[in-house]
């Protein structure tokens, strides 16, 4: 009886064993299923968010960028402090907001001037011209027909401005003097 009891309680031990390791490998299946679930859903919904490490410029290395594909900068101090809010600047703006607008340039065919970098003075917020996240550019009436034509009418902000939303999920919202646009990705 003792070597039955002990067979039993070996084999109650196996199964219990294997129970909790299906278990465990079912609930890791699962919670990897709803994982990828999440990710789809995000990116069809178009909640864009940077995937991997964002790479900050220098003001120099964007400008540099930003002039060769014929992107020019003006600023009502005349300058590009970073600590100033009259000033344009590029300093620590996001790899993917300057490819951004210089597809943007390239696929709308526009003069784009950019009126607005990652000086102080704009709205704070994760997605913000400090963090690197936008630029504003003039609405000239090539920028604001292409950008109307072509993009995605999204509703109107807190701050009344009427939002234009890319199939990148990139926003361009258009304020009283310019357009606000937030590069969540380098397509346009």
């Amino acid at each position: 009886m003792h070597t039955t009891f002990t067979s039993t309680s070996t084999s109650t031990s196996t199964s219990t064993s294997t129970s909790t390791s299906t278990s465990t490998s079912t609930s890791t299946s699962i919670r990897a299923a709803l994982l990828a679930l999440l990710a789809s859903l995000v990116a069809v919904a178009g909640l864009a968010s940077p995937s991997h490490a964002v790479t900050k410029l220098t003001d120099a290395q964007a400008a540099s960028q930003l002039s060769a594909s014929g992107i020019s900068r003006v600023s009502s101090g005349g300058c590009t402090n970073r600590n100033v809010s009259t000033c344009t600047s590029y300093d620590q703006i996001n790899q993917e907001t300057v490819s951004g607008i210089k597809t943007f340039r390239s696929v709308s065919g526009c003069a784009v001037t950019i009126t607005g970098g990652t000086e102080t003075g704009h709205a704070s917020g994760t997605y913000s011209h400090w963090n690197g996240y936008k630029v504003d550019i003039s609405p000239t009436t090539c920028v604001s027909s292409y950008i109307t034509s072509h993009y995605a009418y999204y509703g109107v902000r807190g701050d009344g401005a009427t939002m234009y939303r890319a199939a990148s999920g990139n926003i361009y919202a258009r304020e009283s003097n310019h357009w606000d646009i937030t590069y969540y990705t380098c397509g346009c």
